[in-house]
């Protein structure tokens, strides 16, 4: 299989998707649930991400992704691989810039993962690239080749996803992406108390209603939090929730304070100083500055 005409044939498939359907972030969200598509025209300021498990191929220019003090670089021809719901500083350094981005379907890694009888990796780094293998690829474009055939969407996408997801598997990260199928992990009990956090971030949650979530007792729950997440549950709702401030301000201008009483603080002047903390500027500056720059910072 020659993986550069592959990569080269969806390179042209996801650049004609974004052309038509981009919105101003450069982001084309597909009828196949999951699937996305970016495109940027000049390097990206820093966005800043709680990130789920995801699939990055990149087709044409750089990203820089960073979690904690761990960052991976990567460009046209690899893919980023995150397996975790971690928190991301990203960055897309040189453009023009190309990627189709697949959230990974655990219920999908679960029915695969047995039938490959191949280890599970629990300790893996949650943010990792390397080269796209070849089969993920021409995978990859036949799911996003659906796209010029509407009907055939909802007859096909299925078993497509399907397939990409067992090459994941079968590639040199499967062992990383197994432990996602893995029900009585720690990395699938951790994302079922993620999922509280996500829905409810804006309400006062204990850690033992999240470790009750996540079938563990407080004491192992907090250990294993903070060692897939690099965050304690504190500090991952804080960021859940300035993170969505931040979009109610730029996105659909709602002044600070408003944002932060939205997200659950009780404190504008604690809201202030924890945004500027994380996003390096106060509220209205970050907002401004975000003005002038004409869009947000594209997250995927």
């Amino acid at each position: 299989m020659n993986t550069t005409r592959s990569t080269d044939t969806l390179l042209a498939t996801v650049q004609r998707h974004a052309d038509m359907h981009a919105n101003d972030e450069g982001l084309a969200r597909t009828p196949i649930p999951g699937l996305t598509t970016i495109r940027a025209h000049a390097p990206s300021e820093l966005a800043h991400a709680i990130s789920q498990p995801l699939l990055c191929l990149v087709l044409q220019g750089r990203k820089q992704v960073s979690m904690g003090a761990h960052t991976v670089s990567f460009g046209a021809g690899d893919s980023l691989l995150i397996t975790a719901d971690v928190p991301t500083v990203s960055q897309i350094t040189q453009a023009p810039y190309c990627s189709v981005v697949l959230e990974l379907d655990p219920s999908v890694i679960a029915e695969l993962a047995p039938q490959m009888q191949d280890a599970v990796d629990d300790d893996a780094p949650p943010v990792r690239s390397a080269p796209t293998d070849a089969e993920v690829a021409d995978a990859a474009l036949r799911l996003m080749r659906l796209l010029d055939h509407p009907a055939s969407i909802p007859v096909l996408h299925t078993q497509r996803v399907r397939e990409l997801h067992y090459w994941l598997l079968a590639g040199r990260h499967g062992a990383a992406i197994r432990r996602l199928g893995w029900p009585a992990g720690h990395t699938r009990r951790v994302a079922r108390a993620v999922a509280v956090l996500r829905t409810d971030f804006a309400r006062a949650i204990t850690v033992e209603e999240l470790a009750a979530a996540a079938d563990m007792s407080p004491s192992s729950f907090h250990q294993h939090f903070r060692r897939i997440t690099s965050l304690s549950p504190l500090q991952f709702q804080k960021q859940l929730r300035l993170i969505e401030a931040r979009r109610l301000m730029q996105a659909e201008g709602v002044a600070a304070s408003s944002a932060a009483f939205a997200v659950g603080y009780e404190s504008a002047s604690q809201f202030s100083r924890e945004f500027r903390r994380m996003f390096g500027a106060p509220p209205a500056q970050d907002r401004d500055a975000a003005k002038r720059r004409g869009q947000a910072p594209v997250n995927a």
